[in-house]
């Protein structure tokens, strides 16, 4: 072997390159049209910009971007009135791939007027105009720098990478693309299609963008097709709430108010802005997932960027716009990017103080919407310790009397004590009665994820517990501690058979109810456990001991009456029959429960004289 190091550069031939190009330069042959017309945006900011430094004269002209259809010709084609090329800049930036003129324009013009000179400019990459040949047969460039003394140039390349340049009698500055659209992409020509991809990647581009046909040319009264000035880029305090709804409406195509909407402006280091807006669900079974858009200096990169929003608040809708980021950005770049960390943290906090400042100055608006985002700020509290320490003091409960209560105003200023829960407001309805009578609030915990919430605040709070008005009886409802009548207990027991709950007999303070059934918190939090379990990863579980106990109430006339009664018959029917309406009280009855709750009934209708 020869010792000798040897060093170059690898070289690419473009007979191989242009078909890579062709098929694979971006997943979607559509956005062709978007990088042509940013690479137009970016010809006009550069003129702008050599403007406002001096270095030409302002023409005062209106800039403005054209795409004109010629279903005729089979062209698209795309012009601006921007800064132009030269002979030489057509050599460097068109000849040479992936060198971005952007970049030398930047370079060129950083730090004048006391900033870095690349405010506004898109394209940072130079394969955007190869684009074009993903759905071109062959291109035309004619185009004629801002600097009168040059000559207009005429490129002209197809897709096999060999081109032709010659002079070109050109009488104004600027750019026009010409794409000779190839058979299989004829659809891009008409002017439906053409739209909704304007549309849908140049909406927000600063610079006015016009569509026509040759056949119609440019109207008088033409409108663009996209808004220069989005509202993000506004002052909040220039933007009314019609235009924040009439802006979701139209970017959403959802005709229900938000419940509320957030605007950013993040400042240096983060440099982003957007408007994000909290969508009011139709009920609890919609679909949750929302929709924020990326952009990039107003131009679309991609719909619904997950990665971007945390976990706990993706039903947001919004747009951000994150220059930051690079136009042709990858799932797999945001998944690692620290930056999009940065600004998931950010849009976290934003958040927050947005629901704390309602909860704070119009707790009547916080309460209203709470229902609607409640699994939402649960969630967040459970897998975010930030966000959680930001809202501690503004996560409320619905009670049953509809009130809305924080842990401290249930607990009446402190946050240890027991707060009782109903998990079925409509089947327990007893139950909340008594702790009613008794002056107890009783709120309403009924989702799967109200459960897990409860067992994470009983982690975050000493001495917190969380009570199911149906768990063991508290002191709250009794009056005090009673001897165990064995004789009552014995007939009930014969009378509900095997399998028998446990029976205890207790003065309750309410006369009227003769009988409740209890099942203790900690199994019931394990069943609940166990339906998570399955619900998340679809396994069986063995089926829970579903026992509960059964509690008479000795100040109870009925039960004073079953204990006196000398038919005893009677009274083991009358017992069972007190039991079947306490679990009926207590939860939904089972086929079987139901049909002898029934069948007792109507037994004792027809005893009657």
């Amino acid at each position: 072997m020869n010792d000798e190091v040897k060093k170059g550069g690898i070289s690419v031939q473009t007979e191989h390159i242009f078909p890579v190009i062709k098929r694979w330069l971006y997943s979607d042959k559509e956005i062709f049209l978007r990088e042509l017309v940013s690479n137009a945006c970016d010809a006009i900011t550069k003129q702008k910009r050599l403007i406002s430094l001096g270095e030409i004269p302002d023409q005062e002209e209106a800039f403005h971007i054209d795409v004109i259809l010629d279903e005729k010709a089979k062209t698209l084609t795309v012009q601006d009135n921007g800064i132009g090329m030269t002979e030489d800049e057509v050599e460097k930036f068109i000849n040479q791939i992936a060198l971005s003129g952007a970049l030398d324009f930047i370079q060129k013009y950083e730090n004048e007027s006391g900033d870095s000179g690349h405010n506004g400019i898109i394209g940072h990459f130079g394969l955007g105009f190869y684009s074009a040949f993903m759905v071109a047969e062959k291109v035309e460039i004619k185009t004629k720098s801002f600097c009168a003394e040059e000559q207009g140039v005429h490129w002209i390349g197809s897709d096999e990478g060999a081109y032709e340049m010659k002079p070109l009698d050109k009488k104004f500055r600027g750019t026009e693309v010409v794409l000779h659209i190839s058979e299989d992409e004829k659809s891009f020509l008409q002017y439906g299609n053409a739209r909704g991809v304007l549309q849908k990647y140049c909406a927000f581009m600063p610079e006015e963008i016009y569509l026509y046909t040759v056949e119609e040319g440019k109207k008088e009264d033409a409108k663009p097709v996209n808004d220069t000035h989005p509202l993000w880029l506004k002052t909040p305090s220039d933007i009314t709430e019609e235009e924040y709804q009439e802006f979701y409406k139209n970017v959403f195509s959802d005709f229900r108010e938000p419940l509320f909407h957030i605007q950013i402006n993040a400042d240096y280091p983060l440099n982003f802005k957007g408007i994000l807006y909290f969508p009011r669900l139709a009920h609890e079974y919609e679909n949750l997932e929302g929709k924020v858009k990326l952009f990039y200096n107003q131009v679309f990169v991609a719909d619904n960027i997950k990665e971007v929003i945390p976990e706990y608040l993706l039903l947001l809708k919004g747009v951000l716009d994150c220059p930051e980021l690079p136009l042709n950005v990858s799932r797999s770049y945001l998944q690692s990017n620290g930056y999009v960390e940065k600004i998931s943290a950010h849009i976290s906090k934003k958040i927050s103080d947005k629901l704390i400042s309602f909860f704070r100055n119009e707790r009547s608006v916080y309460e209203g919407m709470w229902d609607d985002i409640r699994p939402f700020v649960q969630l967040g509290c459970m897998r975010d310790k930030k966000f959680m320490d930001r809202m501690k003091d503004a996560i409320v409960f619905r009670a049953t009397d509809e009130s809305y209560l924080t842990i401290k105003e249930y607990l009446e200023d402190k946050t240890q004590g027991t707060i009782y829960y109903v998990n079925d407001s409509k089947s327990q309805v007893s139950y909340i009665r008594m702790f009613q009578n008794q002056g107890k609030k009783v709120i309403v915990m009924e989702s799967l994820m109200d459960s897990q919430f409860i067992n994470f605040l009983e982690e975050q709070y000493n001495d917190l517990h969380f009570v199911r008005v149906d768990s063991a009886l508290d002191d709250v409802l009794k009056e005090g501690d009673s001897e165990q009548d064995e004789e009552l207990i014995q007939l009930f027991k014969e009378a509900l058979g095997d399998p028998c709950p446990d029976i205890k007999v207790t003065a309750l303070k309410d006369e009227k109810i003769p009988a409740i059934v209890t099942k203790s918190e900690q199994e019931r939090r394990f069943a609940d456990m166990m339906k998570v379990y399955q619900a998340r990863t679809g396994n069986d579980v063995p089926p829970l001991s579903d026992l509960e106990a059964l509690v008479l109430n000795e100040k109870s006339p009925i039960i004073q009456k079953i204990k006196s009664l000398e038919e005893k018959e009677m009274a083991k029917k009358l017992a069972h029959h007190v039991y079947m309406l306490a679990l009926l009280a207590s939860r939904p009855l089972k086929d079987k429960e139901l049909e002898t709750l029934l069948t007792q009934s109507v037994d004792f209708l027809e005893k009657i004289q």
